[in-house]
């Protein structure tokens, strides 16, 4: 059996100093990476909790925003066509290469469904606003397909690779708070379909970015002489085929790995629906709220992906995956302190705690997820990874509504938040322990193949 057989992460390299991983930020697609990854990141919350205000504000209960966030089931689900992605060109847009194609196709149709849902909104019903909010996370989940797999096959080793996550993570981590901070504040004084158009037209950043991504060499190299998909041989490669070298490299601690990456998020995924409508409920002005997110909880957020970032390059993977999962677990049960006070201190030192902590575990599972895959099967492999680390949190937070209105009889309703909010805090310990057992066997694998 081979070293890369029995390991459970990427090889050691080098470590570079915080000088030299600044430095190499001034390459020009580290530049590209931090666009695409705000392109990537901004139809996320505009589908999810950010909707939720919305739908708040129009007087939706909390059991109708929960179910309504499985829209985002459709990022959990984009397993099931990245070998579309990885193995089909465009019709029309295939001019500009695989990637490049379907960068362009997906940003469109975002942008497009913003505009759908800006035009009808709550009030042309649940069902219809429900269906373009569909139809955006579909279009933007196909976009992270095909934009992390870019962001692997452009990267030239582990280091880079490291470097092109962290520029994909402060994108992505930028448009976050863009979609959760300057867009309520434009909600107040505007109105949210105003709002929600301004959102459409930042998608051309995006499209901007992908005139200027190039293709990969490597890639397209490792997909000559493939079958086409449409054929048994080429449809068994580009569908079974991932799944088969994935599990023929890691045997099977692979699963273990799946696991391990399935409950990493949990406690941010399994309360996100109820962020903003807590905020309406504890009385926060909507300007209160953008003003925090967008000072302390952007200094915060910036920080904890370079902090991450730093991590996994200076100390490696697994100590930050580990830091990342205690981190988060107390970001996401301090917001129980806001159902004791919610004034402006105590509001910007949970909502900073919290950036950082998911910045920091978020550049860090991110960085693992793109070193287990394999060039030729990068789309599909990474999209497994991916929806893994989604599935259950999409599907648990779902529930979110129920859990705090079924609490709130015998707990009050911000008790009922400040009790969900810790038990969500808490759900971080089976990843801990999954994680601290990958390391350990990572170790001992390394050990023995030295």
């Amino acid at each position: 059996m081979t070293a890369d057989a029995k390991t459970t992460g990427p090889l050691p390299h080098p470590k570079r100093s915080a000088l030299e991983v600044l430095a190499s930020l001034r390459q020009r697609k580290v530049a590209v990476m931090l666009v695409l990854g705000f392109s990537s990141g901004l139809p996320f919350l505009l589908t999810g909790n950010t909707f939720g205000y919305w739908l708040r504000d129009g007087g939706t209960s909390l059991k109708a925003i929960g179910f309504m966030s499985w829209v985002g089931l459709a990022y959990t689900f984009k397993v099931l066509w990245s070998p579309i992605v990885d193995r089909v060109d465009v019709p029309l847009l295939g001019r500009l290469g695989r990637r490049r194609g379907w960068m362009a196709l997906s940003q469109i149709v975002v942008a497009a469904g913003l505009v759908g849902m800006a035009v009808v909104g709550p009030g042309g019903g649940l069902t219809a606003v429900g269906v373009l909010a569909l139809v955006t996370a579909f279009a933007s989940a196909t976009q992270d397909i095909v934009i992390d797999a870019w962001r692997i096959e452009a990267s030239n080793g582990s280091e880079e690779l490291g470097l092109m996550t962290s520029a994909h993570q402060l994108g992505y981590r930028i448009a976050l708070l863009v979609t959760d901070a300057l867009i309520i504040a434009l909600a107040g004084h505007f109105g949210w379909p105003n709002s929600y158009l301004v959102m459409a037209i930042c998608m051309a950043g995006g499209m901007a970015a992908t005139a200027f991504a190039m293709e990969s060499a490597r890639a397209d190299a490792m997909l000559e002489g493939k079958d086409p998909l449409w054929t048994l041989r080429g449809f068994f490669d580009a569908v079974v085929g991932p799944f088969v070298e994935f599990f023929a490299k890691h045997k099977q601690v692979g699963v273990l790995m799946l696991l391990a990456v399935a409950l990493y998020r949990l406690p941010d995924f399994v309360m996100g629906p109820m962020y903003n409508p807590y905020y309406h409920d504890l009385g926060l002005a909507k300007d209160t709220v953008a003003a925090v997110r967008g000072s302390v909880g952007l200094v915060a957020a910036f920080v904890g992906i370079a902090a991450g970032g730093l991590s996994a390059v200076r100390l490696g993977l697994f100590p930050t995956l580990i830091a990342g999962a205690v981190l988060q677990g107390f970001g996401t049960a301090a917001f129980a302190l806001l159902s004791v006070s919610s004034n402006a201190a105590v509001f910007g030192t949970v909502m900073a705690g919290d950036n950082f902590a998911q910045a920091f575990a978020g550049v860090a599972l991110v960085a693992y997820m793109s070193s287990l895959t394999g060039l030729g099967y990068t789309a599909t492999q990474y999209a497994l990874l991916s929806s893994a680390y989604a599935l259950l949190g999409k599907f648990l937070k779902g529930f979110s509504g129920v859990v705090v209105e079924g609490l709130t009889p015998s707990h009050g309703l911000l008790g009922a938040y400040a009790t969900a909010f810790i038990g969500a805090g808490l759900i971080t310990i089976p990843a801990l322990i999954l994680f601290i057992v990958l390391s350990r066997l990572n170790t001992r694998a390394r050990a023995a193949a030295s």
